[in-house]
C-alpha cells in the first residue's frame, strides 16, 4: 500500500526544534513526510537536518526544481498538511492567502486535511488580529489546535507554547483516519468533563471512585481532531493533556458545577462524561479522623452533591445547545439508562456497564447511545476513541 502523503510545515519559531520528533512519529508510523520549512526557521533547524530526517530534499522557494512545479503539485498530492510551529505571522499569510514561499503556496493548493500548531508569545496569541485569523481558517475548515500553556521563550510564562509532538502526532492520526472530508466541528465549542470527583473527608481522605478520566480525554481528542475548540474540565485524572484542550482543573463535584456551568455559556455542546460523586460527607473534618482502640467508626453523615447534567439539561444557554450524558450502570443497564435520560432531559446518554475489572481505567469500552427521540446506537467493544466519535457522529446532525 502507498505510504499516506504528509507535508510537515515549520515556520520560524523556537519551538521549530519539537518538528523533529514530531516528523520522526509520523515517519516511524508509516508515513511519507516532506519538510517544508520557511526561510526563517531555517535559522533554529538546518536544511540538511530536515533533508536526513524524511528522505525528501528540502526547499523553501518556487523556484527550486521549477520543471517539477513544487509550489503546485507539494499540496495537490498531499493526504494531511500540518505545520507545527505555526507562528502569528503564518497564520496572517494563511488566513489571508498571500503565497510569497513554498509553504504559503502548499497551504494555498492543498485540497486535503490542514492542521495548524500555533506557537508563539501569549500577547501575540491574545491579539484580536491573530484571533480574527484563526477564527477565519478555522471558518474555512482547518483545524487550529489551541496552544498549551506553560513556558515560553526567556523567563516568560503562558498561553502560546506548542503542545507536545505526541499530542499534535495523535491530532494528525485522528484527523488522517476520518480521510478528506469537512471537520463537522469546525467553529464549535464543546465542554467536556472527564474523570472523578473526591470528596474530601478529612486532610488526609476524600470519597471517591474509578473513573480514570480516559473516555472523556478520546472525546475531547476526537473532538480537537474534528475541528472544535474544546474546553476539558478535568477531574483528578493524571492524564497529560491532549493537545487543543483548553483544560481547566476541580477536584469536587461543587467545583465542577461551577466550572461546567460557567463554560457551558457559550458552549455548542456540553458533554458530562466525568463521574460526579452523588453525595459528600456533611462535615469535613479539620484533623485527621483517628482510630481510637476499641471504638467502632463513628458513622460519615453524607448529602447530596447537585445534580449537574439534569441542571444544565434544563437550563440551557440557548435552545439549540445539546447535551450528552453519561450513565454507568453495573444492573439492569438499558432500563436504568432509559429512565435516566427521560429524568435528567439530556439529548443522548451513554450508557455502559461499570464494574471492578469494566470501562474504569481501562483503554476499551463499550455502550448504547440512547437517543431523547427514542433511538438507540450500540457500540461494540473497542478503543474508546472509537465510542468517542460515535458521538460525535450523532451529535454533529443535531447541531446542523
Amino acid at each position: 500500500m502507498e505510504k499516506p502523503k504528509v507535508v510537515l510545515g515549520v515556520s520560524g519559531g523556537i519551538a521549530a526544534y519539537k518538528a523533529c520528533e514530531l516528523l520522526r512519529r509520523l515517519t516511524e508510523s508509516g508515513h511519507d513526510v516532506r519538510v517544508v520549512p520557511t526561510e526563517a526557521s531555517l535559522h533554529f533547524i538546518g536544511a540538511a537536518t530536515w533533508s536526513a530526517l524524511s528522505g525528501h530534499p528540502v526547499s523553501t522557494e518556487v523556484w527550486n526544481d521549477v520543471h517539477e512545479v513544487p509550489h503546485v503539485r507539494i499540496g495537490q498530492h498531499a493526504d494531511l498538511v500540518v505545520v507545527a510551529p505555526a507562528t502569528a505571522d503564518l497564520l496572517a499569510k494563511a488566513a489571508h492567502g498571500l503565497a510569497d514561499d513554498l509553504l504559503t503556496n502548499t497551504l494555498l493548493t492543498a485540497r486535503c486535511p490542514v492542521v495548524f500548531a500555533p506557537a508563539m508569545h501569549t500577547e501575540m496569541w491574545e491579539h484580536p488580529a491573530t484571533r480574527e485569523n484563526v477564527a477565519t481558517l478555522r471558518r474555512r475548515g482547518a483545524v487550529v489546535i489551541e496552544p498549551a500553556v506553560g513556558r515560553l521563550t526567556g523567563v516568560d510564562t503562558g498561553k502560546g507554547r506548542l503542545p507536545e509532538p505526541a499530542e499534535i502526532f495523535e491530532v494528525c492520526r485522528r484527523v488522517l483516519a476520518r480521510g478528506p472530508v469537512a471537520p463537522d466541528l469546525a467553529g464549535r465549542h464543546v465542554v467536556i468533563s472527564a474523570g472523578g470527583t473526591r470528596e474530601p473527608l478529612d486532610p488526609v481522605r476524600y470519597l471517591g471512585n474509578r473513573s480514570s478520566g480516559k473516555q472523556g480525554y478520546a472525546l475531547a481528542r476526537t473532538a480537537v481532531a474534528r475541528g472544535a475548540r474544546v474546553t476539558l474540565i478535568e477531574a483528578n485524572t493524571g492524564l497529560p493533556d491532549p493537545s487543543g484542550a483548553d483544560i481547566v482543573r476541580v477536584g469536587t463535584a461543587t467545583q465542577l458545577r461551577e466550572a461546567v456551568v460557567m463554560a457551558a455559556a457559550d458552549a455548542d455542546v456540553v458533554v458530562m462524561a466525568a463521574a460526579v460523586a452523588d453525595f459528600r460527607p456533611a462535615e469535613y473534618a479539620a484533623g485527621k479522623i483517628k482510630k481510637k482502640d476499641g471504638q467502632e467508626p463513628a458513622p460519615i453523615a453524607l448529602v447530596r452533591n447537585p445534580d449537574i447534567l439534569a441542571e444544565v439539561a434544563g437550563r440551557r444557554a440557548r435552545p439549540e445547545q445539546i447535551v450528552v450524558g453519561f450513565a454507568a450502570e453495573t444492573d439492569n443497564v438499558l432500563a436504568n439508562g432509559r429512565e435516566k435520560l427521560r429524568r435528567k432531559g439530556c439529548d443522548l446518554l451513554v450508557v455502559n456497564e461499570v464494574g471492578e475489572r469494566r470501562t474504569f481505567g481501562a483503554e476499551e469500552n463499550e455502550a448504547v447511545v440512547l437517543a431523547a427521540d427514542g433511538a438507540e446506537t450500540p457500540v461494540p467493544f473497542g478503543p474508546k476513541e472509537a465510542l468517542a466519535d460515535t458521538v460525535w457522529d450523532l451529535v454533529s446532525p443535531r447541531l446542523a
